[in-house]
Parts: structure tokens; C-alpha cells; sequence
């Protein structure tokens, strides 16, 4: 990893937030393969910047803080002399990797358009992908956006195509042996890592938008960005257990729960699936109808609200499963 001051300049000003000002909204900043880089390195060390695209933002200012803290650094958020030198060791992760795509990568079925409505949902074999661009993205924990700006849009998508992606390749793919090979085969497309820090404890904090992973000693071994509530369903604030993890689940939609609900909504079942409301994975809370979970829509998190659950990307939750067991202690504060 570079240790360019111009390097250093850019990314502070990239994290930097912009001024107030009334006008339309810019277009993003173009991707930038040393902000890139960082956030591939704080990926794998457990410290998720949210989606891997090159570009500064509150998820990588929130992940740098916790790689901060956990290294003892000035808390700044922000990519300066001191941080980078306690990154250099893990330089090796470079921040794109190139793959010739292989038949399981671009393996459906795909969804295409997926309904509106719980109802038609419910009668879909899956929530699956809508399209193999959407799968890869996940795969390497990005956006289709930022696929299109590592290759060219001459670029194919199909098996034997050679293509550029963030580096989210996981150092293990070494899973408990408990592991059932359909959750095995979730965590290997996922690209999640097997060499994942043990937890005791959580901490959901509202203000900040993270959720927080603490060894028995009470220090911070890994974060993620996340979703909490809203103004009609706010955070359970308290202490509350983990009970149990359900992966790739079904969702029981039961419109009685849900204040948005349609006049004319009924109990319904969705297939399981990285589309459904849940992502791949629900773990169960001692606090009845909530619990910690996937999404649809990567990168939302941290920008919209939810549902009272803790929302996170489908790549982090479940990696988050890897880091506790059962009975675990939850901690939700504001």
C-alpha cells in the first residue's frame, strides 16, 4: 500500500464531508483504487466499510474508527500517517483481483424482474438473483456500478469471461464442520471469510449505525455498518440474546407486524432467497418478532430505515454468524 502523501491528501478530502449547500446532487466521485485498496484490507480484517467501490463515505469513516480503537490509534476516521502504517502490514491484499468466471459464477436460475407485492413473491420458486451482474457484485461485495467501472462495458458475463473485481476473496474458506453444505455453499459464494474472530458479546449502537463485536475481555474484534429502525419501529433498546440462526430462510409475512402494511395484505410465505426481505440469514432474537438479518439492498445500509430489525449486508450478517454462538449477549443503545 502506498504511503504517498498526495494519497493521503485525497482520501482525507474524499472522506471529508461536503458543505451544505442547495443544489442537485453530484455525481459520484470516480473510483479510486487506494481508497479501494483500503477498504479491501479493512474488509478482510472484519472492519466492513460497506460496499467495496473505491470512494469515501460514513461506512468507511465508521470502519476506520473501529480499526482504530482496536489498534489503540487516535479515533479520526480517516486514512492519516498513523493508520496507514498499521495497515501496511496486511498490503498483500491488493484491491482488485482478476478472474477468468467459471460456470458456477454465472450459475442461475435468474429472476429477471422480481413482482411487486408479497403475494406474487410468494408463488416464486426463489428470491434468487435478478440477473448473473447482480449475483458477482454480491459475490465481491460491490454493486454492479462499480463492476462496470473496473471492466468495460464490452465486458462479457458469461463462463470463460475474464473480469475484474474488488478484492473480497476471503484468505480461508475453512467453515466449522457443523456447517450444512447449504449454508457451506452460501458462505463459499459469498466470499465469506472462514478466518473470522470469535465474539461474546454485540453492541447495536443507533447514533453511530454499527454493530459492534466484543471478545470476552471486552475488546472490539470486528464491526459492520447497519440498519436500526425507524420512527415507527425504533430500536428495542436493552440486553437481549441470540436464540438461534436460521439460514437461507423462508419469511413469514404477517401484515399485523408491519405498520405499512396494504389494507388487503394477508399471511403469506416467501421463498428463501438473497432477494426475500431477510437476505440469507435470520438470527433470532430473545426480543419476540425481531432479530439481526440480510438484505436485498446492500447499499442502503446505514441510509434507510428498517423495520425494527437490524438490517446488514447479506456478505457481513453472514460472516456475523461465524462470530457467535448461541446465547450470546446483545446489547442495543442509542
Amino acid at each position: 500500500m502506498s504511503m504517498r502523501l498526495n494519497f493521503l491528501l485525497t482520501a482525507a478530502a474524499v472522506l471529508a464531508p461536503a458543505a451544505a449547500v442547495a443544489q442537485a446532487p453530484a455525481a459520484p466521485p470516480p473510483l479510486d483504487r487506494d481508497i479501494l485498496h483500503v477498504q479491501v484490507i479493512l474488509d478482510h480484517l472484519g472492519f466492513a466499510p460497506g460496499i467495496l467501490d473505491g470512494r469515501g463515505g460514513q461506512s468507511l469513516q465508521l470502519a476506520l474508527r473501529g480499526f482504530q480503537e482496536s489498534r489503540g490509534l487516535p479515533e479520526t476516521g480517516k486514512p492519516d500517517a498513523a493508520t496507514m502504517r498499521a495497515l501496511y502490514p496486511y498490503r498483500a491484499a491488493r484491491p482488485t483481483v482478476t478472474i477468468r468466471l467459471t460456470a458456477d459464477m454465472v450459475r442461475g436460475p435468474f429472476l429477471g424482474a422480481i413482482p411487486h407485492g408479497y403475494d406474487k413473491q410468494a408463488e416464486l420458486p426463489t428470491l434468487g438473483y435478478r440477473s448473473p451482474m447482480e449475483k458477482l457484485a454480491e459475490m465481491f461485495h460491490t454493486t454492479p456500478a462499480v463492476l462496470m467501472a473496473l471492466n468495460s462495458p464490452a465486458t462479457r458475463i458469461a463462463q470463460g469471461a475474464t473480469v475484474t473485481f474488488p478484492n473480497a476473496l476471503p484468505s480461508s474458506r475453512a467453515y466449522p464442520a457443523d456447517v450444512s453444505p447449504e449454508w457451506r455453499q452460501t458462505l463459499t459464494m459469498l466470499n465469506v471469510d472462514g478466518a473470522s474472530p470469535k465474539g461474546e458479546s454485540i453492541v447495536v449502537d443507533k447514533s453511530e449505525g454499527s454493530l459492534r463485536v466484543l471478545d470476552k475481555a471486552g475488546k472490539l474484534v470486528a464491526q459492520f455498518p447497519v440498519t436500526t429502525g425507524s420512527e415507527h419501529d425504533p430500536l428495542p433498546l436493552g440486553t437481549w440474546t441470540i436464540k438461534g440462526k436460521d439460514y437461507n430462510p423462508k419469511f413469514h409475512y404477517n401484515p399485523a407486524l408491519f405498520w405499512d402494511a396494504k389494507k388487503n395484505d394477508k399471511k403469506t410465505m416467501l421463498p428463501p432467497g438473497p432477494n426475500g426481505p431477510v437476505g440469507v440469514v435470520w438470527i433470532d432474537l430473545s426480543k419476540d418478532h425481531y432479530g439481526i438479518h440480510g438484505t436485498p439492498e446492500p447499499s442502503t445500509i446505514g441510509r434507510s430505515e428498517s423495520h425494527g430489525c437490524i438490517r446488514m449486508a447479506n456478505w457481513d450478517v453472514a460472516r456475523l454468524t461465524l462470530m457467535l454462538s448461541n446465547g450470546a449477549k446483545a446489547v442495543f443503545q442509542a
